[in-house]
């Protein structure tokens, strides 16, 4: 045996600690005696047998309650070891063992003790030592027994380690146990240790609910349950368990682990329960194109919270499951919950719960955004700081394909018909009003009706479509979130409606207006199932007209094709919004928009422009577009040919004959020199096409 150090180590400050320290101490004393009495004196153990007296003795010294007689003793009910005891069911020897096994940690002289006495060169106590240690409470049958189907072996706070004879195996505890007994905050490598933080203002009425209060009462039972939290927003999760903690008058410990790693979910409740609390698994989300996962909580005594996104574990078999009800957040709560966390703004937080609905685990999120920013700049506005927090929180999770933008578009820009333009007017007023009429009436309860509106665009390309969904977004003064249909779809099952679920998500909390062009590669009408892509294809379909329904804010849907539109699709739209092509009116004040009058030639006609191209809107803004870049490179004016020769470049890109001037209405021209610009580049199409013709 080696020389040990001549002074012990010191003791540790805390209550919890000494008390370890000193339940450790009797049995240091017990093998001091084993040693000596079955040590020769010629082996060398006397140095051991006095460093192993002089420390436990100091460690019971330390302890006040400690007397160094008889068993270790069950340690008190708020110490670490009694929390980790009775949560876990141990019996007083597997304590005794788990005191043992610990000891390696207490000090580097007491590890090479053990290593001078392990047949295996490990420093850790063999199970044949710890049979001497425990004798006098269980015979080596028992003991055999105990670390095959033990509590704490099962568990995994106690471990038998190594390949030899079973005898000369090792204990030790689970990893960082022995440090988080001693009160500390240690946590095992192995699982990602998660923060649940303190519960959000803002949930009395749904802890009220039925639904959770059977979830509180299974927390205060000692009974082995499976609370399921399924939530795509772990932050809403967690802020759930968190309630519901404070509720039962437990805590909860939480760590993130994958469903069916046995050993890491073990670890996290060995811990929690060493903190007294109870073990809150937050389930890493699935991989592209990967299943639902088992859940493996065979080493969980007593209730567990599980936190995972739809659809993303098989619960297992042994445990009664319990689902954790996210909602109603009614809209007293979101109020209160808004009041609470930014007192300064009381008076808007009706203004804010309408404005912004957000989960109260969301809201104190940006109100700690808004709290910082005001301190750094004080006297800003709360309601644009709510806004702006919100809109870079959105953006910052924001899927691929998906855009959040702030637009400037005003009503003066949209030229549209009369009933296009009162129903666009409708629908923004009623995203104005709908806490009111939904909230305060009580309507949604009175009519069942349905938060959000739901518009349908319909009509060419070009005739105002995206614009319109830009001008809305700025009459709510809100931002626009533009989905990208060829980025959002993906080939893997189950991706599309993931992407597609995140960007309702990100749009209802910053109530951002939700625009998806070429609406009908997603709500196209369902067709008969001849193979797997049609069945996956009406998946899709019914899973977002579900999620459509939901949706608590302005969704604009565009197509260039209604009659593709799914019929089941078109009943859930509050509006139908038909663009037409321009009449020649319209067409008029679209040139006189889209052609400043600072930057006009004097043979400039926009009436007769308007009059001579049928065309979207989109093309006349093409054209003078085109035709401003011809006046910057010609003297900075905008003259009448360049507009015309920009114009047949439009025809000419979607492969449609120019019009024909017809001679009389040359004549009726209020501008002659635009008249014969109009003429000569008619002229000179005419010559192009039967120099085509004659080169064939």
């Amino acid at each position: 045996m080696s020389d040990a150090p001549a002074s012990p180590a010191a003791a540790e400050p805390t209550a919890a600690s000494r008390d370890l320290s000193a339940r450790a101490a009797v049995l240091a004393l017990r093998l001091a005696d084993f040693v000596e009495e079955h040590s020769s004196e010629a082996a060398g153990a006397a140095p051991a047998v006095a460093f192993l007296r002089r420390w436990a003795r100091a460690a019971i010294e330390a302890d006040p309650g400690a007397d160094g007689t008889g068993p270790a003793g069950a340690p008190s009910g708020d110490a670490p070891l009694g929390q980790l005891a009775e949560r876990l069911g141990l019996s007083d020897v597997e304590r005794d063992l788990l005191l043992l096994a610990g000891l390696p940690e207490e000090h580097e002289a007491l590890a090479g003790i053990f290593r001078s006495m392990n047949p295996g060169g490990e420093p850790y106590p063999s199970v044949g030592l710890a049979a001497h240690a425990v004798g006098q409470q269980i015979d080596r049958i028992g003991l055999r027994r105990l670390l095959h189907e033990g509590a704490a072996v099962r568990t995994g706070a106690l471990r038998v380690i190594g390949d030899g004879p079973f005898f000369e195996r090792e204990l030790a505890s689970a990893v960082r146990l022995w440090d988080a007994l001693h009160g500390h905050d240690a946590w095992p490598p192995s699982v990602e240790q998660v923060d649940v933080g303190p519960p959000p203002a803002g949930l009395r009425d749904w802890l009220s609910l039925p639904g959770v209060q059977r979830v509180v009462a299974a927390l205060r039972s000692a009974e082995p349950r499976t609370l399921l939290v399924t939530a795509d927003d772990n932050a809403i999760a967690l802020s759930r368990c968190a309630a519901l903690a404070r509720a039962a008058d437990a805590v909860v410990v939480a760590g993130r682990a994958r469903p069916d790693a046995t050993d890491a979910i073990g670890l996290l409740a060995v811990h929690a329960a060493a903190r007294g609390g109870i073990p809150v698994l937050v389930v890493p989300a699935p991989g592209a194109g990967e299943g639902p996962v088992s859940l493996d909580l065979r080493r969980v005594t007593g209730p567990a919270l599980v936190c995972c996104e739809p659809g993303a574990l098989r619960p297992g078999p042994g445990r009664a499951l319990l689902p954790v009800p996210l909602g109603p957040i009614g809209i007293a709560d979101r109020r209160a919950a808004w009041r609470a966390v930014l007192p300064g703004t009381s008076g808007q937080a009706s203004h804010l719960a309408a404005r912004h609905p957000l989960d109260p685990a969301l809201t104190a999120q940006v109100a700690l955004d808004v709290r910082s920013r005001q301190q750094l700049a004080a006297g800003t506005d709360d309601a644009a700081d709510v806004t702006s927090a919100i809109r870079a929180r959105a953006g910052a999770v924001l899927p691929a394909g998906v855009e959040l933008l702030t637009p400037e578009a005003g009503w003066a820009r949209l030229v549209v018909d009369r009933a296009a333009e009162e129903q666009l007017h409708d629908a923004v007023e009623r995203l104005e009003y709908q806490s009111l009429v939904l909230d305060d009436w009580g309507l949604r309860e009175s009519a069942r009706a349905d938060r959000g509106i739901r518009l349908l665009f319909t009509g060419p390309p070009g005739t105002g479509k995206s614009l319109a969904a830009d001008v809305m977004a700025t009459a709510a003064a809100t931002d626009l979130l533009v989905v990208d249909v060829s980025r959002v779809v993906s080939k893997w099952i189950g991706e599309t409606e993931k992407n597609l679920a995140a960007a309702f998500d990100v749009a209802e909390r910053t109530q951002a207006v939700l625009f998806l062009d070429e609406a009908d590669a997603f709500f196209g009408a369902r067709t008969e199932i001849s193979d797997a892509h049609d069945r996956y294809a009406n998946l899709e379909t019914a899973y977002l007209l579900q999620r459509l329904d939901r949706f608590d804010g302005l969704a604009v849907l565009a197509t260039n094709l209604h009659q593709n539109i799914d019929p089941a699709f078109l009943r859930r739209m509050d509006y139908v919004v038909d663009f037409t092509l321009p009449d020649q009116q319209r067409r008029r004040r679209l040139w006189t928009l889209y052609v400043p009058a600072g930057l006009r030639g004097p043979d400039v006609d926009l009436a007769l422009l308007a009059q001579l191209y049928p065309v979207p809107g989109a093309w006349i803004r093409n054209a003078a577009i085109a035709a401003a870049f011809l006046a910057a490179a010609n003297g900075g004016v905008i003259r009448q040919e360049y507009l015309v020769s920009a114009m047949h470049r439009e025809y000419g890109k979607a492969s449609r004959p120019i019009p024909v001037v017809p001679a009389e209405r040359l004549t009726d021209a209020p501008d002659e020199d635009a008249a014969r610009q109009l003429e000569a580049a008619a002229a000179s199409k005419d010559a192009m096409e039967e120099t085509r013709d004659d080169g064939r």
